[in-house]
């Protein structure tokens, strides 16, 4: 087992979210594309290619990664692109989509021959943080009135239309496609494809996938379009744990285990959104479990074991796939978890260590 910390992926975990995605595939006839914005650890590629249709990305970088690791469909897509990126951007896609209608006109010469399309927001969503919701007021993240939109026609092919954030409740998605149809439908049955975007957990215990397979090809026959999800927590959920040890133990009035970790550095989501990681819950023993950087907010939260906590025992956190390998830094130089495969044969293969060079390579 490698050196603590570390981030363990679940290679059998991770099929099983495959299969989900690949029978929703058949079952709907929509299209899966993994969002890399979310996970982009491209050591594992070669298992999700054969169940999903290509990548979706958020900037140059993300687009070319998929294009030269993950290959299949590669979709395109920035909040703004630059004069500089543009020519290799559409080197690298299948589609391009972009943000709003000023972008689309200021490349339209330089996109010609690629499929376009353009970022529809519907001005609602399922994301109950306003950090995170793409219609919050005066949202900058796509084109919202329908006049403007029908300006576009001409000159696209296909809308992407981001409104899902962690939306396990499929009564609710279903409530707001019928928004979007209402409201866009004239509009939908002139394109060719629509991306639904990502944020549906249907890979969840309990999700109701026939139901969900069932509205999309509905969807797709209603307005004879191609549509795309674009799963990226859906894909790796509950396949990875954070692997740390600990380090030191203190009592400041309650217990507090110090682990070989960051939130900060290595779950910077938690922090971001204010939440606790996923920590054991079952015994008697109460800790708080906390990283090692001189944030005093360096807390992963509140945890229960069936024993009391040595130093040198290990603790496993869960879900540190999605939102969380891809914002991992070097903040207090603290040393970047190992990521590592556990094998569907029971062995663990060490796949990329960080260490000083790179630490120092990050900087100047």
């Amino acid at each position: 087992m490698p050196q603590t910390p570390h981030y363990l992926i679940d290679m059998a975990k991770l099929r099983a979210n495959m299969e989900k995605v690949a029978w929703l595939r058949e079952a709907s006839g929509a299209k899966a594309l993994l969002a890399l914005k979310c996970f982009a650890t491209w050591s594992v590629f070669d298992l999700m290619r054969d169940y999903m249709d290509g990548t979706t990305s958020s900037s140059l970088f993300e687009l070319r990664l998929g294009h030269e690791e993950f290959g299949r469909e590669t979709h395109a897509y920035s909040v703004a692109w630059a004069d500089h990126e543009i020519d290799e951007a559409v080197s690298y896609a299948d589609k391009i989509i972009f943000n709003s209608l000023s972008q689309l006109d200021r490349f339209a010469d330089r996109t010609k021959g690629i499929a376009t399309g353009l970022r529809l927001n519907p001005r609602f969503s399922t994301s109950g943080f306003d950090l995170a919701d793409p219609a919050r007021p005066f949202s900058r993240l796509g084109e919202a009135d329908p006049a403007r939109l029908e300006t576009a026609l001409d000159h696209i092919n296909g809308v992407m239309i981001h409104y899902n954030c962690e939306n396990a409740d499929f009564d609710l998605f279903d409530r707001q496609l019928t928004r979007i149809e209402d409201e866009f439908g004239g509009l939908l049955k002139r394109l060719d494809w629509v991306s639904l975007g990502g944020g549906i957990h249907f890979t969840g215990e309990g999700y109701p996938l026939e139901r969900l397979a069932d509205r999309l090809k509905a969807f797709q026959d209603r307005f004879g379009v191609q549509a795309f999800l674009e799963p990226g927590e859906a894909s790796v959920t509950r396949t990875t744990t954070l692997e740390v040890s600990v380090l030191d133990i203190i009592d400041n009035g309650k217990q507090v285990a110090i682990v070989d970790s960051s939130t900060e550095a290595h779950m910077l989501d938690l922090l971001i959104y204010r939440e606790d990681a996923k920590l054991p819950k079952d015994g008697d023993h109460a800790y708080q479990v906390a990283g090692k950087t001189c944030l005093a907010g360096d807390i992963f939260g509140e945890a229960r074991f069936e024993r009391p906590l040595q130093v040198g025992d290990r603790i496993s956190i869960q879900d540190a796939a999605g939102y969380t390998m891809v914002k991992k830094n070097w903040f207090n130089g603290v040393a970047m978890p190992t990521i590592a495969r556990l094998e569907e044969d029971g062995s663990v293969r060490t796949v990329r260590s960080f260490g000083y060079d790179d630490y120092k390579g990050s900087l100047s």
